[in-house]
């Protein structure tokens, strides 16, 4: 039965290039990578990447209807004065998406954390949750 890997989008090489790239970059402001699954190939693609941009300016660029894997790498400033920059892997999925999609990300996420090499997937239902507040409180936690 090949009814159980139909959910898991492939993983291109051309995505894990850019995947691999993105986390070994020095990035000295916030940046995004924006992943999408394409229903018809059913593999992933990167959707957009952006320097230097605030998560509240995602919540105008991602889709509200839509999934999307975003990879952020976030510019933390300690309270001791230290900076780093914690590659953040976010699962953004409304609750108004076609199932059918919701399915697929969901399958594919697995797959995709072990390629961005996050520690967690960080979840969010709605677009107007992803703030830098929510993000703080995630990664002190």
């Amino acid at each position: 039965m090949s009814g159980h890997n139909v959910n898991v989008c492939d993983i291109g090489d051309d995505v894990k290039e850019k995947l691999k790239k993105f986390r070994f970059s020095k990035h000295n402001e916030n940046c995004a990578l924006i992943l999408k699954v394409n229903r018809e190939k059913q593999a992933l693609e990167v959707d957009e990447e952006l320097e230097s941009v605030e998560l509240e300016q995602l919540q105008e660029i991602l889709p509200s209807h839509q999934p999307r894997f975003i990879v952020y790498s976030y510019k933390m400033e300690h309270d001791d004065g230290r900076t780093s920059f914690p590659m953040c892997f976010i699962f953004y999925t409304p609750r108004d998406a076609h199932m059918e999609l919701q399915v697929m990300y969901a399958g594919t996420q697995r797959a995709l954390a072990a390629a961005v090499g996050a520690p967690r997937l960080l979840e969010v239902r709605e677009i107007d949750e992803l703030t830098e507040d929510w993000l703080k409180e995630k990664l002190t936690r």
